[in-house]
C-alpha cells in the first residue's frame, strides 16, 4: 500500500511522484502505455541509425522552470544541447527571420527587415528582463499566485504599468504592428504564438508569442541529448533512487471513492490499489471527470462547464530520416534548431481561420525541427533527423485543398496530407524530397492511440485562450489542483498553468497533497491535545 498513487507516468505525473518521494511518501505511478514518458519520448522507428522524438521535443519551458531545476536531473545523466540557431522563419524572397540567444545577432537579424526594428526588439528584452522573475514565479506557482502576483504587480508599474499591461494582451498581429515597423518582429512573435492554438488576432496572443519569443532569446530551445526521452528517463531514476515505483502497462480505469474521499484505484487488470494519503491525476480534466470519477461525487455544475472544455488544435506531425541537410533558399535556416514554414503574417491569419471554419489548410504552417543540427548523436553525421506538425481542425467540414480530405485520417488521406506538408517545405527548401530516405505518420489518432491525454492530437491539453486560463483552468472557478473529491488532485495540463513540458501542474499538485496532509495532521493533534486539556479539567 502506497502514500500516494499517481495516474500517468508523463513529466507532469513523474515531477509530482519525485516531489512526494522526496517528502517521505512512498509513491506508485500507474502508466498506460508500455514505456513511460507520455508526450516525453523517443524511438528509432523512422530508421534505426536515427533517434527520433514521438511528441515534443524542444524545452524552452523545462530550461526556464524552477521545478525541474530543483529536481537536479544532471545528476542522473541529463545533458541539453542547443542548435547553432534558436529559431529561423525564411521568406520566399530570400529573407530569413532569426532568433539567437546572442541578442545582437537577433537584433541585426530584425534591422534588415527595418531599421529600428533591432532596438525595438532589445526594448521588448529589457522589459522580459524586469518582468521575467515575477512573470516565472506567477507561472510556476499555484493559482492565485498571491506573492508572485505581488512582486510582478511591483515590477509591472516600474515598467510602465497599465500601457504593458495592455500590450501583453494585444493579438499578436496588432502588437508586432505597433512594435516593429518591417516583418521580422512580426513573425518571430506570430509564429511562436502558434506554438499553442493562438490566432494572430486571439486576445493575449501577443503577450504568449512575446513569451515564448524572449524564453527563446534567453534560454534556447534546448532538447535532451540522445533525444526527449532522455528527460523522462532522468525523472524515473531519480524516482527509483528515492524508493518510488513506475509500473508501466497499467491503465486505470476508476478513481475508488470511499465515504467521500479518493482512497485508490481500479486497474483494467481488475486490481484495486490503495492510497493512504492521496491519488494525483496526470490526466485529462475531461477524462477525470468524465470517466474516471463517478458522477455522483462531482459537483453537477462542473459536470455542465466540462462540456464546454475546449481542446487546441488537433495536430498533424510527419518524422523523417534525411540522408543530408535540408537545403534551404535561406542559409540561416540551416543553423536553427527550429524553423516556421509560411510566407508571412497573413498567411499565419489565413492558415488559423481555415481551422477555425473547420477546414484542413491547404498551405499549412509548419513547425520544423532539425534534431541533429541542435544535437549531433541524433543521427550518423552528415544525416539529419527531422520533423515537422502542423495544426488541423478537429471536426472537418472540408478541405481548403483540392484533395478532399474529410478529416477520417485512413491511409490516403494520411499519405495526402504529409504530401502536403512536404509540398509546404519544398518551398523554402528545394531538393528536401530528394534526401527522404524514411517517414512515419503521425496523424491526430494515432497521437491519441500514443497517449490518451492527446485528445484528437491536441498537444497542450486544452486552449491555451484566455477564457481557458488562470481562474478557467480547466472550468470557472477552479485554477487549483484539489478537485470536488477530497483527496484527489487534479495534475495534468488540463491545470494551471497548462501545456508545455515544465513540471507546474504535477509539483503544485504534488504540494497541494502535502500541504493537505500536514494540515489535516496538525489539526487531529489540535483536537487530540483539547481532549486531553478537557479530561484534566474535570
Amino acid at each position: 500500500m502506497a502514500d500516494a498513487v499517481v495516474i500517468g507516468a508523463g513529466p507532469n505525473g513523474l515531477v509530482a511522484a519525485n516531489l512526494l518521494a522526496d517528502a517521505g511518501w512512498s509513491v506508485e505511478v500507474l502508466e498506460a502505455q508500455d514505456q513511460p514518458g507520455g508526450a516525453v519520448r523517443h524511438d528509432r522507428g523512422v530508421d534505426p541509425d536515427f533517434a527520433s522524438d514521438l511528441f515534443s521535443a524542444f524545452y524552452p519551458l523545462a530550461a526556464a522552470s524552477p521545478v525541474l531545476a530543483g529536481l537536479h536531473l544532471e545528476r542522473e545523466g541529463l545533458r541539453w544541447s542547443h542548435a547553432p540557431k534558436v529559431l529561423a522563419h525564411p521568406l520566399p524572397d530570400g529573407r530569413c527571420a532569426v532568433l539567437s540567444r546572442d541578442l545582437e545577432e537577433t537584433a541585426a537579424s530584425l534591422e534588415t527587415f527595418a531599421p529600428g526594428d533591432g532596438a525595438a526588439w532589445k526594448e521588448l528584452q529589457k522589459v522580459w528582463d524586469t518582468l521575467r522573475p515575477g512573470i516565472l514565479d506567477a507561472l510556476f506557482t499555484p493559482f492565485p499566485p498571491v506573492r508572485a502576483g505581488a512582486r510582478l504587480a511591483l515590477r509591472l508599474r516600474t515598467a510602465g504599468g497599465l500601457r504593458l499591461a495592455r500590450t501583453m494582451l494585444l493579438p499578436v498581429r496588432r502588437m508586432g504592428e505597433e512594435e516593429f515597423g518591417g516583418e521580422g518582429g512580426r513573425l518571430l512573435l506570430a509564429g511562436n504564438a502558434l506554438h499553442a492554438d493562438l490566432a494572430p488576432e486571439a486576445a493575449g496572443s501577443g503577450g504568449f508569442g512575446w513569451l515564448m519569443s524572449m524564453l527563446g532569446q534567453t534560454y534556447g530551445f534546448p532538447v535532451p541529448t540522445g533525444g526527449s526521452g532522455a528527460l523522462t528517463s532522468a525523472l524515473v531514476r531519480r524516482l527509483a533512487h528515492r524508493g518510488g515505483t513506475v509500473r508501466c502497462g497499467e491503465r486505470v480505469t476508476e478513481v475508488v471513492v470511499r465515504n467521500g474521499r479518493a482512497v485508490g484505484v481500479r486497474t483494467a487488470g481488475g486490481e484495486a490499489v490503495v492510497a493512504r494519503r492521496a491519488v494525483l491525476a496526470d490526466v485529462s480534466a475531461p477524462a477525470l471527470y468524465g470517466s474516471l470519477v463517478a458522477e455522483q461525487h462531482l459537483p453537477g455544475r462542473l459536470l455542465a462547464d466540462l462540456k464546454r472544455f475546449q481542446w487546441d488544435f488537433a495536430t498533424f506531425k510527419v518524422d523523417w530520416a534525411l540522408n543530408g541537410p535540408v537545403p534551404w533558399t535561406s542559409p540561416e535556416a540551416a543553423q536553427a534548431g527550429t524553423v516556421h514554414l509560411a510566407d508571412g503574417v497573413d498567411a499565419l491569419t489565413r492558415f488559423a481561420a481555415q481551422i477555425a471554419t473547420g477546414h484542413i489548410p491547404d498551405e499549412p504552417f509548419a513547425l520544423f525541427g532539425q534534431m541533429t543540427t541542435t544535437d549531433p548523436s541524433r543521427s550518423p553525421r552528415g544525416t539529419e533527423s527531422a520533423w515537422a506538425y502542423t495544426h488541423v481542425p478537429h471536426r472537418v467540414q472540408g478541405d481548403a485543398g483540392d484533395d478532399k480530405l474529410t478529416g477520417s485520417w485512413d491511409a490516403r488521406e494520411q499519405e495526402v496530407m504529409a504530401d502536403r506538408v512536404e509540398a509546404q517545405v519544398e518551398r523554402f527548401a528545394p531538393g528536401f524530397r530528394d534526401l527522404i530516405r524514411a517517414r512515419r505518420i503521425l496523424a491526430p489518432p494515432t497521437l491519441e492511440s500514443l497517449n490518451a491525454n492527446l485528445h484528437g492530437g491536441a498537444i497542450n491539453g486544452g486552449t491555451t485562450a484566455l477564457h481557458q486560463q488562470l481562474v478557467f483552468r480547466p472550468t470557472p472557478g477552479t485554477g487549483r489542483p484539489e478537485t470536488p473529491v477530497p483527496g484527489l488532485y487534479l495534475a495534468s495540463a488540463s491545470a494551471h498553468p497548462g501545456g508545455g513540458v515544465h513540471g507546474a501542474p504535477g509539483a503544485n499538485a504534488a504540494r497541494a497533497a502535502l500541504h493537505t496532509h500536514r494540515t489535516g495532521a496538525l489539526a487531529h493533534l489540535q483536537n487530540r491535545l483539547n481532549r486531553r486539556d478537557r479530561k484534566g479539567q474535570r
